[in-house]
């Protein structure tokens, strides 16, 4: 295999920009399509060849990166592009989309004669825009020689998992650390809310806490996005309220009752509803207030 790879990346919001470009700097050929064609142009100034047909993006490529909202978007998309795909390219499945949708787009790659890898990547947009993306990966040893040559170029650690990428070893694990972040950006929109209902200085709180078992750097990031009002994307609401619909899903259906989860969802979606939907996920903050 040579060292330098066709690469078609399918979704360039704010993850998939940055994986196309440190793609594109590793040397590798890269297409990229995006649905809001105007979100891709920039990318062509990083040397990456930008199209606004999807099936331009796949035709000959080594591999097929997803990076789209959710199951039914990647589905539908693969499969507009489903003449144009070669067979035995790599098909890296990297967005959210839960075990189940996971396990049908798998099932659809073998149809079509792909080696699939289950893929999704932890990190927010400086993170990818770094190339310093985590990657749970799980699939076929065929695929490993082009899937690590990709994940070396927008990761800076990957984490191969057992199992077959069918059952989603890699998108259950992700949903269990999306459970943990998207609980601690509620908790701390939250606790910063009722600090301000109740007149409480949050830098009292901050001093109460400091360097203690309770303080932690996720927990200032996000408290700063919020008091400093920035609320530019990293992920977003409308991304971390789908995110915890999947995770309500998957734990009910595997017998785990998740409250905290679905009144999660319940709050993002409020936020979303509010007008923050394009937001960074902190501006969740606004759930607790009348809009």
């Amino acid at each position: 295999m040579s060292d330098t790879l066709t690469v078609a990346v399918l979704g360039t919001g704010i993850m998939g920009a940055g994986m196309a470009r440190n793609l594109s700097a590793a040397g590798h050929d890269v297409r990229a399509w995006n649905r809001t064609a105007a979100r891709a142009e920039p990318l062509a100034a990083d040397g990456v060849r930008v199209v606004t047909d999807p099936a331009q993006a796949v035709r000959g490529a080594d591999a097929v990166v997803t990076m789209l909202l959710d199951g039914p978007a990647t589905r539908a998309v693969v499969e507009s592009v489903a003449d144009a795909l070669p067979r035995g390219a790599v098909w890296l499945q990297t967005g959210t989309v839960g075990p189940d949708a996971q396990a049908a787009l798998a099932a659809y790659a073998a149809e079509r004669g792909l080696l699939f890898v289950d893929a999704p990547v932890l990190g927010t947009r400086p993170v990818a825009d770094a190339g310093q993306l985590t990657v749970l990966a799980a699939g076929p040893q065929a695929a490993r020689p082009v899937a690590d040559t990709v994940f070396d170029a927008v990761g800076g650690n990957t984490i191969w998992l057992p199992g077959d990428a069918a059952d989603g070893p890699a998108s259950r694990l992700k949903l269990v650390i999306n459970n943990w972040v998207l609980a601690l950006t509620a908790a701390t929109g939250e606790t910063l809310a009722l600090a301000k209902a109740l007149g409480v200085d949050p830098e009292r709180f901050f001093e109460a806490i400091d360097g203690g078992a309770l303080d932690n750097q996720y927990l200032r990031m996000k408290a700063a996005a919020i008091l400093g009002g920035d609320f530019t994307p990293n992920f977003t609401v409308e991304g971390a309220a789908k995110d915890l619909r999947l995770i309500v899903a998957a734990g009910e259906a595997a017998g785990a009752r998740l409250d905290l989860a679905a009144a999660g969802a319940m709050r993002f979606q409020r936020a979303a509803d509010q007008g923050h939907a394009a937001q960074d996920m902190s501006a969740a903050y606004f759930a607790s207030f009348a809009p």
